[in-house]
This record gives structure tokens, C-alpha cells and sequence, in this order.
């Protein structure tokens, strides 16, 4: 592993899943009125724990490669339970999207402001500065 990405740690993954889980939960946020969709989301913390054992993780080696039918970006993806069914099997509820959309980006943010004092930490170590 680079010196660069062990000072990186964990942050740069983080990122893309909360990045993917934002795309996911955006698209049920939008398909809130489409009769059929389920609702779908990734499981953060089963997502990290298989990141921290990446020797288990399973991933495309070539973009040609076909992705799993449950896979969105390498990582898994499930269909999220319905609290009030619908009569035209819709499983998006819209409070609940939005409360997990708003989560999820406010911890995204704290990421991405993690990672920035990571870099300017580096760059005064590079630098020499005090």
C-alpha cells in the first residue's frame, strides 16, 4: 500500500459508497410515484465490514465483466421493506427516503471535510511547514 493511501485510510471508500447510496436513494426519492418499483439501498456498515476484509470482497477485474443483478457500482445492493404497502407496489416512502437521503449527505460532507484536513496535513508535512 502507497504512503498516500495509508494516510488516506478508510475515507476514500467511504466516500464512493456514500456517493453510490446517495445515486440509490435519490432514484427511489424520484420513482416515489412509479407503480411497481421497490425501493432499494446498501447496507453501509455490511459494505465497510467487507471492505475491511477486502481479501473476501468480490470484485469486477474488467469493465466487460457483467455485474451481479443485485450489484450497483460492486456493492450489494437490497431492496428496502415496505412500511405501508401500496396498492400498486410502490415500497418507497418518500419521509423515509428523505430522512436517509439527508443522513446520508450530512455524513458524506463530514467525509469529504475528514478527508480535506487529511490532504492539508500532508501537503504542511510535504512542505515543511509549521
Amino acid at each position: 500500500m502507497s504512503p498516500i493511501k495509508s494516510a488516506m485510510g478508510m475515507t476514500p471508500q467511504i466516500m464512493e459508497v456514500r456517493a453510490k447510496r446517495l445515486e440509490l436513494l435519490s432514484a427511489n426519492i424520484a420513482n416515489s410515484d412509479t407503480p411497481g418499483y421497490k425501493a432499494r439501498d446498501i447496507d453501509f456498515a455490511s459494505v465497510m465490514g467487507t471492505a475491511q476484509n477486502a481479501g473476501s470482497a468480490k470484485k469486477r477485474t474488467h469493465e466487460k465483466h457483467l455485474a451481479a443483478a443485485n450489484q450497483i457500482g460492486g456493492y450489494d445492493v437490497k431492496y428496502r421493506a415496505p412500511t405501508q404497502p401500496s396498492a400498486d407496489g410502490n415500497t418507497v416512502d418518500t419521509h423515509r427516503e428523505h430522512a436517509a437521503f439527508m443522513d446520508n449527505a450530512v455524513r458524506y460532507q463530514a467525509s469529504l471535510n475528514f478527508l480535506d484536513g487529511r490532504i492539508r496535513g500532508l501537503r504542511i508535512a510535504i512542505r515543511g511547514q509549521v
